[in-house]
């Protein structure tokens, strides 16, 4: 007796007796489903409003009617999250790397410090054409040694 109602339980379960279970992402559904969403949209008056809110209907919305980022890694919401991440990491590298390579050139000169508070302009403008392609030259000076500097010449406070 146990064995059948073990196996008429299984066959349920496999069979479809639980419902099925739709579950993209914490209870978000397509913008283009939301009644809310679709409410906002309607009451959209200008061209600009329009387009975007065409653009967002692709993305997915909570019950407030509001589109939501979706960041878990997934390569079909790329565009929402990580391709920016990315773009803002390049740009904040290319300025920090501008900034490295403008003292750098400006070190051991008899106006380093006055540079530092009046910035020579073509020698910045040169400093951040260079740091477009910063995440080459820093694999460059990684691999040769020239990034990091050993642990005996940097001075540690002591305690």
């Amino acid at each position: 007796m146990r064995r059948l109602f073990a196996l008429a339980l299984s066959a349920l379960l496999v069979f479809g007796f639980a419902p099925v279970a739709k579950a993209d992402v914490a209870g978000l559904t397509p913008c283009a489903e939301s009644a809310r969403f679709q409410q906002r949209a309607s009451a959209a008056t200008t061209d600009q409003a329009k387009a975007r809110f065409e653009m967002y209907s692709q993305a997915v919305c909570g019950e407030d009617g509001l589109p939501h980022l979706i960041v878990d890694g997934r390569w079909d919401h790329a565009g929402e999250f990580m391709l920016p991440g990315l773009m803002f990491l390049y740009i904040a590298g290319c300025i920090g790397w501008a900034g490295r390579e403008y003292l750098k050139a400006t070190r051991g000169t008899k106006e380093q410090y006055t540079k530092e508070i009046q910035i020579d302009l073509p020698l910045a403008l040169k400093s951040c054409i260079a740091a477009a392609t910063w995440p080459i030259a820093a694999f460059g000076e990684l691999t040769s040694g020239k990034l990091l500097e050993s642990d005996d010449k940097i001075t540690v406070s002591p305690r």
